[in-house]
């Protein structure tokens, strides 16, 4: 549940409080959060709702997920912290069988789908119901009360909830893969290009980094698991700035196991096709590298990166 509401806990919300907002007083549950109920009519105007006497909001739907836009302000009606902006979608909320008495989950589960509402909370209490802390001064100093405006959309079975977010997931790699075939497209241009350039010749793994042997080594190659021992020297290939190596580190060879994602993936290809003492550039596209995210401000998103290595030794 705190998962779900921290995740709601960022951006800032354009929810507007309906205007009869200002005119409706507040009801009070026993354990003293305050509500104002709203629903839209045929014309779409809010209009205040009242919680029916036959209202049982845990009886039918502990255990599902209410999905809601929620915007947090404080007793001054400064915002705090809000979801729309943040992420177009409404954020999941789980309805638990027993929610702690004025907690936010307690209140959030007086809504159906279609409901606006505006609760009221002493803030000291809401923080350690819902969240777990203590209330951050700076609310309290302005009046400890924490209000919430929340929109409910859908509410659903944790089963339909899970395929959702399954099916989100997948669109969400479907799209990064895509995006990451068409980058490829474009760094493999790149290093061809640096190939013929410099009158180099590289081979390619499977996986789609190009290496080229410097200085051949002696014996078989490393098996995934095993230990290796690298010096490095990390530069971008378009410009040729260096970004890091092990000459800055006191030329300590570099560690780790080989194959299982210690390091980026063009490393666990090219470094499995070395024998020890080699030495060999690496070419490496940015989707086997850092990606559309990059490394800071040395590696820029989508960078072709080269390396010049050396296999000192593994075991």
């Amino acid at each position: 549940m705190k998962r779900f509401l921290f995740g709601a806990l960022a951006g800032l919300l354009n929810l507007v409080q309906p205007a009869q907002a200002q005119d409706q007083p507040f009801a009070r549950l026993p354990s003293g959060t305050e509500y104002r109920l709203f629903r839209a009519d045929a014309a779409g105007k809010y209009q205040p709702r009242t919680l029916a006497p036959t209202d049982a909001p845990y009886a039918s739907r502990a255990g599902q997920v209410l999905t809601v836009f929620m915007e947090f302000r404080t007793g001054r009606d400064s915002v705090l912290m809000s979801s729309r902006r943040m992420q177009p979608t409404a954020q999941p909320v789980a309805l638990p069988a027993k929610p702690a008495p004025g907690g936010l989950e307690e209140a959030l589960g007086l809504l159906l789908p279609g409901d606006s509402a505006v609760f009221r909370f002493p803030a000291d209490t809401v923080f350690a119901k819902t969240f777990g802390r203590a209330v951050p001064p700076f609310i309290k100093r302005s009046g400890n009360i924490l209000t919430v405006l929340a929109s409910a959309r859908e509410l659903l079975t944790m089963e339909q909830m899970m395929a959702r977010q399954q099916q989100l997931q997948a669109q969400v790699e479907k799209k990064a893969a895509q995006q990451a075939v068409a980058q490829s497209a474009k760094d493999n241009a790149l290093i061809l290009a640096y190939l013929k350039k410099n009158h180099a010749t590289a081979k390619k793994t499977i996986g789609g980094t190009y290496y080229i042997i410097k200085k051949a080594g002696t014996g078989l190659p490393p098996k995934k698991g095993q230990t290796v021992r690298v010096l490095y020297r990390g530069t971008v290939l378009s410009t040729g700035k260096e970004f890091d190596s092990t000459a800055k580190r006191n030329n300590e060879p570099f560690s780790f196991t080989l194959g299982v994602g210690q390091v980026i993936p063009g490393w666990d290809q090219g470094i499995a096709m070395l024998t020890k003492g080699s030495k060999a550039v690496l070419l490496i596209p940015s989707p086997l590298a850092y990606g559309a995210r990059g490394a800071g401000a040395d590696i820029p998103p989508n960078t072709v990166l080269r390396f010049e290595v050396e296999l000192v030794d593994f075991k």
